[in-house]
């Protein structure tokens, strides 16, 4: 009998305002690969999942009025966020990892994705609603494409798909290099 396993991960949504308290997330950088070290949460009781990876987006932004434009300052940043991460060292290997370090490099995709929204968009004094309005949009975007990446590569079971992901988004990360 095949054991069915499958792979999560988690988008963690929301504004992250200066007051808020949040989780220490780990930076994307082009030159960090994740290890199964980064990932320290507890597995959580009868997940039927090998391991999950939460990453996520955050921003913060000024806005201001000059000669009738208003102006945006921004700094959209993809996250991992070790904490809450998990997985299960006797289902996963080198191919989950690399797995899941597609999770969080997509992150970055989209994170780069509402950079570009950001610097493309003309606001108007509702620029808090727009600028929302943008990272909701990023962020429903973000996860049919995880929830695309998962089905296709069949939670990396798919070695031909994977290997296409693979190529696929280390060329998208090549072609908007950053950081």
């Amino acid at each position: 009998m095949d054991k069915i396993i499958s792979i999560g991960c988690i988008f963690l949504l929301g504004f992250f305002g200066f007051a808020q308290e949040i989780e220490e997330g780990v930076l994307w950088d082009k030159d960090f690969r994740l290890t199964w070290a980064d990932f320290k949460g507890r597995v959580p009781t009868g997940e039927p999942s090998a391991a999950t990876t939460a990453s996520g987006i955050s921003y913060t932004y000024t806005a201001n009025l000059l000669h009738h434009e208003v102006h945006l300052d921004f700094e959209v940043n993809a996250y991992f966020y070790p904490n809450e991460s998990w997985y299960k060292p006797e289902l996963c290997n080198e191919n989950t990892l690399a797995h899941e370090q597609l999770h969080f490099d997509i992150t970055e995709l989209f994170a780069r994705k509402m950079r570009e929204k950001l610097r493309r968009t003309s606001f108007s004094d509702d620029v808090k609603a727009e600028v929302r309005k943008i990272y909701s949009d990023i962020l429903k975007e973000l996860q049919q494409y995880q929830e695309r990446y998962d089905w296709e590569t069949n939670f990396s079971r798919n070695r031909e798909k994977q290997l296409e992901w693979n190529l696929k988004i280390a060329e998208a990360l090549k072609d908007g290099a950053e950081r």
